[in-house]
Formats: C-alpha cells, sequence, structure tokens
C-alpha cells in the first residue's frame, strides 16, 4: 500500500513529505493507521547527527493509531484494537524484561537503525529501504510495526491525546517517581519543562514533594510550570541554586532531574551542585553520542555520596505503564490536554519544529489525515 510520510534523508535537512510504499505486516507484526504523533525533541537528535542512524529514515516515535491488519502469530491486539505505541518494544522474555527493567528490553537495539526485529524493512521509496525511527516511523499515515511495540488501550480516550503517553509522559513522569524516587516532603529540582519536564512537574507534585523548582530560559515555560504545580520557576541556574540553598536552609535539593532538550556539561554540573548529601541527578535528556557532557568533582560526589544515573523511558514498564498513566488520566489525576500547545498537519512537521525550538510548546501533535 501508499503511505505519505515525514522522512529524514540526510544531516541537517528538513524533513521531506514523501509517498512511500509499505509492506503489510508478516509474523509477529501489526498494520497501523496512525491518528496521532507526537512531537518529541528527540527526533531533532536525527538531523543534528547526535544520535548516528540509518538514512533515510521516517521520523516519529510518539504515535497512537488503530490496528488495521495483523500477522501471524500476533495475540496481543486485533483489528480495530486502539493501540498507543511505546519506542521502546518489551519482549517480556529477555534478561532485562524478565527482571523487570522492560525500558531495557534487548530489541532496543534496532531503535536507531529502524529496521523491523527480522532485520528487514517494511518502509520503501524508489527501490530504496527505509527504516523507521524506533522501529515506529510514526510520522507515516501508516507503519507495519512488532507486536512488542503495541499497547491497547481504552477506546473511550482521544487517541490525539492518548498518544503522549507514548513517548513524554511516562519518561517525565518516570524521571522523577522511578529514577529520581521523589517522596514526601523532598525538594526537587527540574531543568528544562517541555514536553518531558512537565511531567517530572506533575509526577513530583503527586509523589509530595514539598518544593519543586523549575529552570527553563523560556517565560512561557515557566508559567506553565507554576499552573502543573510547581512552587518556584527560574530562568537563570545560578539564581535557582541561590533559593534552593535558602528555602532548605542549607540542605539543597533531594533531587536535580535533566530533562533539556540537548545536554551539555553545563546543566549537568548546576544540577550535581543543586543537590545536598545523598542527592540524586537523573540525566534523562540527550546530547551528542560522543560528547563527555559530565564532568563533576569526585571528591564532591564520594563525600557526600550523590548519585548521577542515566534514566531511558522513565525507568518505566511500557505495557503496564502506558495504561497506568491513562487511568490518572481518566481519573482527573494526570494532565495531558493541557501538554498540548498546538496540533499541525502532516506537512507542517518542519514548522512544528520550529515552534518546539523556539519555545512555543510544551507538546506539539501532528494529526494525520487520511
Amino acid at each position: 500500500m501508499k503511505t505519505k510520510a515525514a522522512v529524514l534523508t540526510g544531516l541537517n535537512q528538513p524533513f521531506e513529505i514523501l509517498e512511500l510504499d509499505l509492506d503489510g505486516p508478516r509474523e509477529g507484526e501489526v498494520l497501523i493507521r496512525f491518528v496521532a504523533a507526537g512531537l518529541c525533541h528527540s527526533d531533532l537528535h536525527l538531523p543534528s547527527g547526535d544520535l548516528p542512524s540509518r538514512l533515510p529514515i521516517v521520523a516519529g516515535h510518539e504515535g497512537a493509531g488503530v490496528v488495521e491488519e495483523v500477522g501471524p502469530g500476533v495475540t496481543k491486539v486485533k483489528p480495530g484494537d486502539h493501540v498507543v505505541c511505546s519506542f521502546i518494544p518489551s519482549c517480556g522474555v529477555c534478561r532485562y524484561c524478565s527482571t523487570g527493567r522492560q525500558n531495557l528490553c534487548d530489541l532496543g537495539e534496532f531503535l536507531l537503525d529502524g529496521q523491523m526485529l527480522d532485520g528487514t524493512f517494511r518502509f520503501h521509496h524508489e527501490g530504496t529501504d527505509i527504516g523507521g525511527m524506533c522501529s515506529l516511523g510514526s510520522f507515516s499515515q501508516y507503519a507495519t510495526v512488532s507486536q512488542y511495540s503495541v499497547v491497547k488501550i481504552d477506546q473511550s480516550i482521544p487517541l490525539e491525546t492518548a498518544v503522549l503517553v507514548g513517548c513524554g509522559v511516562p519518561t517525565g513522569w518516570g524521571t522523577a517517581v522511578n529514577s529520581g524516587n521523589v517522596r514526601a516532603g523532598d525538594t526537587t529540582v527540574i531543568y528544562g519543562a517541555g514536553g518531558l519536564g512537565m511531567n517530572s512537574v506533575q509526577a513530583a507534585v503527586q509523589a509530595g514533594a514539598k518544593y519543586v523548582v523549575v529552570v527553563d530560559p523560556q517565560e512561557f515555560k515557566r508559567e506553565t510550570a507554576l499552573k502543573f504545580g510547581a512552587t518556584h520557576v527560574f530562568a537563570d541556574a545560578a539564581e535557582a541554586l541561590e533559593s534552593i540553598r535558602e528555602i532548605t536552609r542549607g540542605q539543597m535539593a533531594d533531587q536535580a532531574l535533566v530533562l533539556v532538550g540537548t545536554v551539555d556539561e553545563t546543566v549537568v554540573q548546576s544540577a550535581f551542585s543543586s543537590v545536598g548529601k545523598g542527592g540524586v541527578v537523573v540525566v534523562t535528556g540527550l546530547g551528542n553520542m560522543e560528547a563527555l557532557n559530565v564532568h563533576v568533582s569526585g571528591a564532591e560526589l564520594t563525600l557526600w555520596e550523590k548519585t548521577i544515573t542515566g534514566s531511558l523511558f522513565g525507568g518505566c514498564n511500557p505495557q503496564y505503564d502506558i495504561v497506568k498513566l491513562l487511568g490518572l488520566y481518566q481519573a482527573g489525576r494526570l494532565k495531558l490536554d493541557e501538554l498540548v500547545t498546538q496540533t499541525y498537519r502532516l506537512d507542517e512537521v518542519n514548522q512544528g519544529y520550529q515552534d518546539l525550538v523556539d519555545g512555543k510548546n510544551i507538546r506539539g501533535v501532528i494529526i494525520h489525515d487520511h
């Protein structure tokens, strides 16, 4: 079949809208009609070269849609089911899945090159095989994906809302409560209040943090963070550091969560300085794969027993936590609609990313035409 998609054909290039050939599902695969796709900053690490990937590739790793067809051996879903795609597949049987770390599933080895789990491709253009980001490619009207990448959801939840729990919401949420272990009475500082950081704000508030401090240079994002429950907001990390020292009476923060669009040495150092004894720095945002951007005092790391840890998908289990978070939304305990600043058509994808870079959006969402 034919499908229209936003494709990255070269480094430092805009996404191109191309008509592609799409193969149907093979063993263990499903064909999805995508309804919505989230504009996550991680996709911008492909054209910049920060995340080396096989090109050309269909962008988009945050997607929600309807199952159109299933291949042999598929037992998880059937045609007509509404699903959210997890950008981390989970096989359930590898070392990591079987020990409760589904976000580290071994199937993740395929994500940057975008092929299917058997090493082949479903997207094609003029004789060229084209991958899908995270083996998804949600910036396509249709895609064939692994059943390990889909989570069935309640059909009463609008797909243009549910799409957010495919990446940004669980990643931000889990960064706070899983990787950061935010507890009642804690002081939590969050660097970056976009599509990920805003969900760390929500999670820290629900976990009972006494102070939720947000650092972001964009006034719009700082104002939005206050609406989501932040207690203090700052444009400047140095100003935030002085406030943290004052409000904690010198004890400093318990967690510093780094969720900026591009991680560099400066923000990691700021986060490290903001936590006190036994504090944890969680690095969730991405930077260039070759860049060595974590430089801190080893003596301070030891003597104050600080921890620096990475977080992928917020340490969440896609199969459980996607459904759990949507349940909180249904119960009125989690803001999702308020995260969507603007919607776009597929052919407006580059404008959507320009708005993201300009700090205009918490989350932009593509609504597919069919």
